[in-house]
């Protein structure tokens, strides 16, 4: 249905908040369109759509999160293997962090998450995997108890630190690396406050420590202040009281 016959097309249209004027004016009303049972299924690939799916997520995400205990947000290689040191490194970090009272949160898929998802799950504590919709993921690991699957990985970031008090790095590849640098730069800029860092790994972290001490704070790009956001151990008992010392539990 478009503009009634004998009228003409108005040069200026109020769409709620937006103004079309001239050759932009649309035929018909948002209500009209809504309302027909006819035409394009196009819209729900456009970007006012796709807002709403953010919107959702954020209030799925929220929901399911908002009662959840004080939790330490646990990120790693999804490539870990379950029978590597690094595997059983992830266990009994889950399990010590839940033995210190707080929940486990991680990316809810295998390798490292999947183990300190499971570490969590045998301390009986809360043990949280927030997926993310990729081409070749496995999906949320067994071990998890609250899961939440995103679209968008801004949304499930934002859960990550919001619903956390603090981060263990496990070491891992480039989302690993997108998570933790991610963190850095919310503390540096005082985005987020009282937000402990632990990378645990020390021969694993070692050359990003170096490179950041020897190029980036040695070149300017950084001060030297910026390297007492994080801590490095090999010890997991270690980990678990700078979280904790930290977040003031």
């Amino acid at each position: 249905m478009g503009i009634p016959e004998g009228e003409t097309k108005p040069e200026e249209q109020r769409l709620g908040p937006v103004l079309r004027r001239r050759d932009q004016v649309q035929p018909g009303t948002t209500d009209q369109r809504l309302l027909d049972t006819e035409g394009d299924s196009e819209w729900v690939h456009t970007d006012p759509w796709r807002v709403m799916r953010i919107q959702s997520e954020f209030v799925e995400g929220f929901g399911a999160l908002a009662e959840l205990p004080s939790a330490i947000s646990v990120f790693g290689s999804a490539r870990t293997k379950p029978d590597s040191p690094e595997y059983e490194a992830g266990v009994r970090l889950g399990r010590a962090l839940v033995e210190a009272g707080f929940a486990v949160m991680t990316g809810g898929g295998p390798g490292a998450m999947e183990a300190a998802n499971k570490g969590a799950r045998e301390a009986k504590g809360v043990s949280v995997g927030l997926g993310i919709e990729l081409p070749f993921e496995q999906g949320l690991n067994q071990h998890v108890d609250i899961g939440v699957n995103f679209r968008y990985f801004f949304v499930r970031k934002t859960m990550f630190v919001k619903y956390a008090q603090g981060f263990v790095v496990l070491p891992g590849g480039l989302g690993t690396l997108d998570e933790l640098f991610e963190a850095l730069t919310l503390v540096q800029t005082r985005k987020v406050t009282r937000f402990p860092i632990v990378l645990f790994g020390t021969e694993y972290w070692k050359g990003l420590v170096d490179w950041l001490r020897d190029s980036v704070v040695a070149g300017g790009k950084a001060s030297e202040r910026d390297l007492l956001l994080f801590h490095v151990t090999d010890d997991v008992e270690e980990a678990v009281a700078l979280v904790t010392k930290e977040t003031g539990k």
